[in-house]
């Protein structure tokens, strides 16, 4: 396979992550509500659309360290509690409340296929390193706004903490917590792998 034929993001997968997304948005709008997209992995799919169209490294490198641990993760989460009925994470027990429709319980299964598409879309383009602090800076801003700006029974970002344990702390505690050790331990380890991938197999 030649230099060319590895080049940019096929089309058909850019029309088809489109799709997607032109189904997935109004309907998580319709049923969710806007605050629905301050969660980080929800916002993935804005950039990660973006992404594919512009042939951004730096835009899909951001996302893959937003969704591959975390949508990995999730995956396993789902997959345990479907087999055994006790999710060992316990942060899908939504995907199996009968009071939500199971159309929208299907919809949460992007979860799934967004570490892939990243994958491969960098795979194709490259690594950026710029996207950890990128990244990082996504995440403050959106914790910060989920804190501001989102219902605390919703827990969105984890701005609100979600574990009666962490609820008495104060949010000047909480939240430069919550800030350094989102990033430190979701986005970080990814980060550090891929570059040591690169140095070891890309010299």
């Amino acid at each position: 396979m030649g230099a060319d034929d590895m080049a940019g993001i096929p089309l058909w997968l850019k029309l088809l992550f489109s799709l997607w997304v032109l189904i997935w948005a109004p309907l998580y709008l319709w049923q969710l509500g806007p605050q629905n997209y301050f969660w980080l992995c929800n916002l993935a799919n804005f950039l990660i659309l973006a992404g594919l169209w512009r042939e951004s490294p730096l835009l899909l490198s951001t996302q893959l360290l937003a969704v591959l641990l975390v949508g990995s993760v999730w995956t396993l989460d789902v997959g345990i509690a479907f087999i055994t009925g006790n999710p060992p994470v316990t942060g899908t027990d939504y995907m199996f409340d009968s009071d939500l429709p199971l159309w929208l319980r299907l919809l949460s299964l992007y979860h799934v296929f967004l570490p892939p598409v990243c994958v491969y879309g960098v795979y194709r383009l490259g690594y950026a390193p710029r996207a950890l602090p990128l990244q990082t800076a996504i995440t403050v801003l959106l914790i910060l706004a989920s804190y501001l700006f989102t219902d605390p029974e919703r827990h969105i970002n984890w701005a609100h903490p979600p574990f009666e344990a962490l609820q008495g702390l104060p949010a000047q505690v909480y939240l430069p917590l919550l800030i350094i050790l989102l990033p430190a331990l979701v986005y970080l380890p990814v980060h550090g792998t891929i570059l040591l991938w690169r140095r070891r197999f890309q010299g």
